[in-house]
């Protein structure tokens, strides 16, 4: 592994589509394997850091104080099952006060650099938008993976993320591009999830990963424990996918090296 983190940015403006549980059950999954990695809530929501089993509501300093304030990233992150750098409901008002600061989608590039020799990943959970907080993230990512629902209209959406990835590469990081195409909520029972994945295996070829995850009431059980579903049922069905989609992304990140 190289001594510095690869960064991956779980992005979809669209909600509802496991961004949170892949962001978090991936990266224990690569913690699993023996890697050091650190997860950040960039949603004011902050939905990763409750399923660690941290309140949103009480957390005193966050992303929010990372971004506008420059506060030091190492002051924010919770040990928890793997490094949580925490989301409060304050990050809500990050967007608002970025706006107006030189270097604005640069600010979470900045506060990783003092972090990416302790990391072998660092992944980041974003908001449902394509606002400066999902920006940030593009900025400072070497590749984006995104979670798609296995329905037809998730290819709209993917159309729009690729065009603003494209505005990023030109503007502000040359080296970002989309990792791969996540299918969530997959029912290998339902002609329409099949063919969902067949289309966007068509318009995407390679980008679209073999992993699948499937709908499972597991997901949402195991955040209300404050845990992943590796730990909350490690030998079930659930956990073993996260198992295969962190080997896929070992994979896909050695090759991206080979070829840097």
């Amino acid at each position: 592994m190289s001594s510095q983190a690869r960064v991956i940015a779980f992005a979809n403006q669209k909600g509802g589509v496991a961004k949170t549980t892949s962001t978090l059950n991936l990266a224990v999954a690569l913690k699993e394997r023996g890697l050091r990695v650190l997860v950040i809530d960039l949603d004011p929501q902050g939905n990763l850091t409750m399923s660690q089993g941290l309140d949103p509501d009480t957390i005193e300093r966050s992303m929010f104080d990372v971004l506008v304030h420059r506060l030091p990233i190492q002051e924010i992150i919770a040990s928890c099952e793997i490094d949580v750098a925490v989301s409060s409901i304050d990050l809500a008002g990050a967007e608002l006060a970025l706006s107006g600061m030189i270097g604005r989608e640069r600010a979470l590039e900045k506060a990783l650099a003092t972090v990416r020799d302790a990391y072998d990943y660092i992944l980041m959970d974003t908001p449902p938008s394509l606002g400066l907080l999902t920006i940030n993230a593009f900025v400072a990512a070497d590749g984006i993976i995104v979670p798609v629902q296995c329905e037809y209209l998730s290819l709209r959406g993917l159309v729009q993320l690729e065009n603003t990835l494209q505005m990023i590469r030109e503007n502000l990081n040359p080296r970002v591009r989309i990792e791969g195409i996540l299918p969530t909520m997959y029912d290998r029972r339902l002609l329409h999830c099949r063919e969902a994945v067949e289309i966007l295996q068509e318009n995407f070829g390679d980008l679209v990963l073999t992993t699948r995850i499937r709908k499972t009431i597991r997901y949402a059980e195991a955040p209300v424990q404050g845990y992943s579903v590796l730990r909350y049922e490690p030998e079930g069905e659930a956990a073993e996918a996260y198992r295969d989609l962190a080997k896929e992304v070992l994979r896909r990140g050695a090759q991206a090296r080979e070829h840097a």
